[in-house]
């Protein structure tokens, strides 16, 4: 393979048991470039690709899909260096975020984190995405 061939051609990275969106929606879990992994928006799913209805249980399956993606990759949640969250409604939504957030990101110092209000994450509440930084070892 050439040098430009290897440079463009992605690096995909896929929990164990991962759940069927990624099939049906033609995605990589997180992509692995040099020493960061940007991983995808991770969502509340059940293992068919359905939201979990319950609101407190879909974000904790949420950062659950997160953890085994940033595992796959041989990264923990310290290894984040920047996340973006999306809320359909974020003024209800904020203390159940944050009591699950405040669970993973306990003792600072914390991530870069820009949480953004949206209309529609076809048929989820919250969806994360972050970008994490690959320790040496993985």
């Amino acid at each position: 393979m050439k040098r430009n061939e290897q440079m463009t051609r992605r690096d995909a990275v896929f929990p164990a048991n991962r759940h069927a969106l990624y099939e049906a929606h033609g995605y990589s879990a997180a992509i692995r470039s040099g020493d960061l992994l940007f991983v995808s928006g991770q969502v509340g799913s059940r293992s068919d690709g359905s939201p979990e209805p319950d609101f407190g249980r879909q974000v904790q399956l949420a950062f659950d899909n997160l953890r085994a993606t940033l595992n796959a990759a041989g990264c923990t949640f310290d290894d984040i260096v920047d996340v973006t969250t999306f809320h359909t409604d974020p003024e209800n939504q904020f203390e159940t975020i944050m009591a699950v957030k405040n669970q993973v990101f306990g003792t600072p110092p914390y991530p870069n984190w820009t949480a953004l209000g949206v209309n529609w994450l076809a048929g989820f509440d919250f969806e994360i995405k972050v970008i994490a930084r690959i320790p040496e070892a993985a």
